[in-house]
Order: C-alpha cells, then structure tokens, then sequence
C-alpha cells in the first residue's frame, strides 16, 4: 500500500523545479523502466504484484520497493493508462564528452520545447547510433515525465547536455562541419555528408535562431515531392531530424553487390 505522504511527493515530480531540487525523474511501464534498470539503480519502484514478481530482482538492494494495486497506480502515474511500474530515479551524472564533435556525428538542439519532440528527437538519435545531444539552455527538459515516455527508453542509451550552444559550437576546431535544416539550405540527397559533426534542429515554431543560424557552415533542405507543387509549409522537427540522421547513416552503409 502506498501512504499519503508518497503519493504527493511523486505528484510534486511534475514540476520541474522539484526535479532539480531532488535531483531525480520518473519513469513508467516495463520498457522503460526496465531499460533504466540496466544502467541505472532506481531509488524507489511502486509496481503491480505481476511486476514484482518477475523484476524485483533487478531493483537493487538500494531501492525502495511498494507493491501497488491498479488503482493506487493510477493516483501516481503520469500516464493516462498506467503500465504496471513507475519508477524514481537519480538524475544522470553527465558524462558527454564535448570533443565527440570531432569524432562522431553528433545532435544539437536549439530551443525544443514539445516535450514529446524532445524524446522522439532521443528514441530517433539512438537509433541511429547517434550517442551525444548537446541541447540549447531554453531546451524542454529532459526529464520532464513526458520526455522520458517518449524516449522509450532511449533516454538510457543517450548523453544529454544542456549548454550555452553558440558558446559551444564557438569552441568547436575550425574544421567540425555544423549542418543545420534551412528553408533556403541545398538539397540534402545532393549534398557531401561527413561521418563526423554536428546537426543543428531548431525550434517548432522558429526554425534554427538567428545566432545559431550566423554559425551554419553547410546548410540543408530536405526537399517536398514533387517540386513545384504547393504542399505543407514545414515538416514536424522530430521527422525532419529523423530524415536527416536516416540519410547521414544510408550514406556510410557498405554497398552490397546483389
């Protein structure tokens, strides 16, 4: 049975003020929970008796167990249909190394603000095997209960860091390539693509920031079809960066002879 006391304190979880103080977030249902598991201990597991059953071995010693009923689950969760689990966990230790730049092809976020983006934007980097996002300072909060759901899971695989981005990418070697989706950019399929870099998503409503935008150095547009024709003004930031990375990745696949 789960107290009073409880229930409120994982409700006051959805402000984002009380996640930074207490320095942890929440997930739910067994996918991504049970993905956060693997690499981090959880601080405190409220889970239907099935659940328990089968994963209270995976807790830890440190955990804080509480079987729940149904209903009980459904006073805490943030979810409109609770998945058998939620969770408390310790916020990450950052661990993004910045010189990844240099080395791998990487993400930037210049003011996301749907937290649904958000996640999708980590799911879409993951699978892709893209392992370091590097977000603007007025970028959703990671782990904003919403932003985790919709990382299912991915939120595990991957470096997140909030930093001041024109400083940044300033800081950056000459040589890093900064790739960002413009409206007046070159057509991304005739473009030169590096295995290494960065690329640049900017905000829902506003595109990539005009301080951002000064810092560009190889611009893209991904094309409508067919040309000419009047078709969506713009594409949702989450697909736009899910085609870009798709053809990043298509570009260092091995050719295979048939």
């Amino acid at each position: 049975m789960i107290s009073k006391t409880k229930i409120k304190y994982i409700q006051s979880l959805a402000r984002k003020k009380k996640r930074t103080t207490e320095r942890v977030f929440v997930a739910e249902g067994p996918k991504v929970v049970g993905d956060l598991l693997s690499v981090l201990p959880a601080l405190a597991v409220f889970a239907t008796s099935d659940w328990m059953d089968d994963h209270h071995h995976q807790c830890g010693q440190r955990a804080e167990l509480t079987e729940v009923t149904n209903e009980e689950l459904r006073r805490i969760s943030f979810l409109q249909h609770p998945q058998e689990v939620l969770a408390v966990f310790p916020q990450f230790t950052d661990k993004t190394d910045k010189s990844a730049v240099s080395t791998h092809l990487t993400i930037a976020l210049d003011g996301i603000q749907d937290p649904g983006n958000l996640g999708t934007i980590i799911r879409i980097a993951d699978w892709f095997g893209i392992t370091d996002i590097f977000c603007s300072l007025d970028t959703a909060d990671i782990y904003n209960p919403k932003v985790v759901q919709a990382t299912m899971g991915s939120i595990a695989r991957v470096n997140i860091t909030y930093t001041d981005l024109p400083q940044f990418i300033d800081s950056l070697p000459a040589n890093v390539p900064i790739y960002g989706t413009l409206l007046d950019g070159k057509n991304l399929y005739n473009e030169t693509l590096s295995t290494t870099g960065l690329i640049v998503m900017g905000n829902e409503g506003n595109g990539i920031s005009s301080e951002i935008r000064r810092r560009i150095t190889h611009r893209l547009l991904i094309p409508n079809y067919p040309q000419g024709r009047e078709t969506a003004e713009s594409l949702n930031v989450a697909i736009a960066a899910a085609i870009t990375c798709s053809e990043f990745r298509r570009r260092q696949m091995p050719r295979t002879n048939k």
